[in-house]
């Protein structure tokens, strides 16, 4: 079947971010399908992290549209939403991985906690069947079952990411935002970080939007590429098409490494 057969997951149309006088992004347009991964690349500066909490609802746009296919409801503009309405979307069909796994995560609250207060958040109640998920997703993000129990302020920095994958996969969630997933994390540990993301995304048919630096990352995980300079869209296309033809002189120098984002 054909994309243009499918509705899309995320539509978004002439999104603008302005802070004051100072752009933050604008003209951004694109449509996300069920099980696709997109991933928006720049340098510093180039807009890709505002345009990422404008998606996420962080952050309210200047001007344009986001609207999300919400369960049983269609496609719906999300600053139409209320206010709690979007906090629901955010802890149900949203899940959202940042960079720094401090800002996703409770650290003084055990593994298993954190990874079960997302189910208590959507009404669960039953103590043992929270445990038993929360320990299913730990192994599911590859940590041993007798650290459910363990604080991550005692966990590595790729074990804590760990921790804050499971806590957002545990509630099924169908849109995954990622800010940076691999960054900070050595060499070593991002290859065995990047496995596991790829299976997961794979193996659940999530929708994920990723914003990141690395190119490798992008090679790896995305089926289509967003090319991000000065707060606008320069290039985007299928991921390999991008980075094997960049278009864009921009796109050909950050490809070539002339240009370090």
């Amino acid at each position: 079947m054909s994309l243009s057969a499918i509705q899309p997951l995320m539509q978004v149309e002439a999104l603008e971010k302005w802070y004051g006088q100072q752009l933050g992004c604008r003209n951004v347009n694109f449509e996300l399908y069920p099980g696709e991964v997109l991933g928006i690349v720049g340098e510093s500066g180039s807009g890709k992290s505002t345009l990422l909490n404008c998606l996420s609802a962080q952050m309210e746009p200047s001007a344009g549209s986001i609207r999300f296919d919400v369960r049983e409801q269609g496609l719906r503009d999300l600053f139409s939403l209320s206010e709690a309405q979007r906090r629901v979307l955010m802890r149900s069909e949203w899940g959202f991985v940042h960079q720094n796994p401090r800002n996703g995560l409770r650290m003084r609250v055990s593994a298993g906690a954190n990874v079960g207060e997302r189910l208590m958040g959507l009404g669960a109640r039953n103590y043992a069947d929270i445990r038993q998920q929360s320990l299913t997703w730990l192994e599911k993000v590859e940590i041993d079952a007798a650290r459910v129990d363990d604080l991550p302020i005692h966990f590595s920095g790729g074990m804590q990411q760990r921790v804050q994958i499971a806590r957002n996969l545990v509630s099924q969630p169908r849109l995954v935002f990622m800010d940076e997933p691999t960054g900070g994390l050595d060499v070593s540990v991002q290859a065995r970080l990047l496995d596991l993301l790829r299976s997961l995304v794979t193996d659940l048919g999530l929708s994920v939007i990723i914003v990141t630096h690395d190119l490798a990352v992008t090679r790896l995980l995305a089926h289509r590429l967003m090319v991000m300079r000065g707060g606008e869209v320069i290039e985007q296309g299928l991921t390999d098409q991008v980075l094997d033809d960049p278009q864009h002189p921009y796109t050909q120098l950050l490809v070539s490494s002339v240009l370090q984002p």
